[in-house]
């Protein structure tokens, strides 16, 4: 009863993530010009980008730990959350290449999100080689503490002040109207909302997954060395 109580989050975020891939799929889903069908990738993609941004986020609440305390658990379970981080933007991108191609003709078109988007990434994979780079573990903690808390600002900035203040087609950016003043069907957030949190508790227990495993293998490491 006890482990029931403890991972009862896990059971309802698959729950959701069950009704959201049905819904997706066979959903009713409102008609709007050039989206037509595709705008059931709102719950996907969309909801992808915020699973990446909670994961993110909390990444970088452990590197800010970690220099206040110097506590390697806070810099491994760091670097579980970017890479958990980046699988997320990864789906993001392919979601958001497919909706580009049936929305605005091409897999990927001279878009200022698009762009922003290509360059927050390769910033963030260059955290996994500033990582792999250093052979002193307290060092490696250090400096990809601090990469990763500016790294989380400059890809903020990115992605959602920049596309901002030009032209752009994506939806809410560079004069764009979002989806909420497209007037979507109600229904439609019944199952966006949802989506939302069950992507993120897939996130959040993949990432805890990554974490359990690094710590045997941590142990493991030591118990060699000892």
């Amino acid at each position: 009863m006890e482990t029931l109580k403890k991972h009862y989050w896990k059971g309802a975020g698959m729950i959701l993530l069950v009704y959201t891939m049905y819904m997706g799929f066979l959903g009713h889903v409102p008609r709007q010009p050039i989206l037509n069908e595709t705008v059931r990738n709102l719950y996907f993609h969309v909801t992808m980008w915020f699973s990446m941004i909670a994961l993110l986020g909390v990444s970088v609440y452990h590197s800010i730990q970690y220099l206040r305390k110097s506590d390697p658990m806070h810099d491994l379970k760091s670097n579980a959350y970017v890479i958990t981080g980046l699988v997320f933007a990864t789906l993001g991108l392919l979601t958001g290449s497919i909706w580009a191609k049936f929305t605005w003709g091409d897999w990927w078109t001279n878009d200022p999100k698009l762009n922003s988007v290509a360059i927050g990434m390769l910033i963030y994979l260059a955290y996994g080689l500033v990582r792999s780079s250093l052979p002193d573990e307290q060092q490696k903690a250090r400096i990809s503490s601090v990469y990763n808390i500016f790294a989380f600002i400059i890809f903020m900035v990115l992605i959602w002040i920049l596309p901002r203040m030009t032209d752009s087609l994506h939806p809410g950016n560079g004069g764009n109207p979002g989806f909420n003043s497209m007037d979507l069907d109600n229904r439609m957030r019944m199952v966006f909302y949802p989506a939302i949190l069950g992507w993120m508790s897939l996130g959040f227990w993949y990432a805890q997954l990554r974490i359990r495993i690094r710590k045997i293998e941590v142990s493991l490491e030591e118990k060699e060395e000892a």
